[in-house]
């Protein structure tokens, strides 16, 4: 079985005759286990496996072509490329994975901070100064002023 770093290590024509050699021997298994003569079953997952890491290093390096990357400027894999790209929105040389974790955390307990229900409405009459707080009196259909929920007669 090939590592990802052994199959980064192929020139790309050697990775397209690799990848063609291994397709045909996972056929070759598919084939064996509809009849039944396959003994290793975990054969079958560990070729499609090694076929998955050469079309991936193919794509990245499709994509480095594209971009206009030489080969040794390729990214070991596409999490580092997206780590690489946050750093450089962030203007940083690079993260660590404990900032990563702290700033995704800071960002969940944000988002599941409990809202002050008189915070709330506090900031809603200060937004548009038409804000109504709680118990004042508001205009019925006929134009009458309610209270509780009750229309004046």
């Amino acid at each position: 079985m090939a590592t990802a770093a052994e199959v980064s290590e192929y020139d790309t024509e050697e990775l397209e005759r690799q990848l063609s050699e291994t397709r045909r021997e996972l056929f070759n298994l598919r084939f064996q286990l509809a009849t039944g003569q396959l003994d290793n079953f975990s054969r079958v997952n560990n070729v499609r496996k090694d076929v998955a890491r050469m079309l991936t290093e193919l794509r990245n390096r499709e994509i480095a072509e594209a971009e206009g990357l030489a080969l040794d400027q390729l990214p070991a894999h596409r999490a580092a490329a997206r780590r690489r790209s946050e750093d450089d929105a962030l203007g940083r040389d690079k993260t660590t994975a404990s900032e990563r974790r702290a700033a995704a955390k800071a960002v969940e307990q944000e988002a599941a901070a409990p809202v002050d229900d008189d915070e709330l409405a506090a900031e809603v009459a200060d937004d548009d100064g038409m804000g109504l707080a709680v118990g004042d009196p508001v205009d019925g259909p006929d134009g009458e002023v309610a209270d509780d929920g009750e229309e004046k007669s």
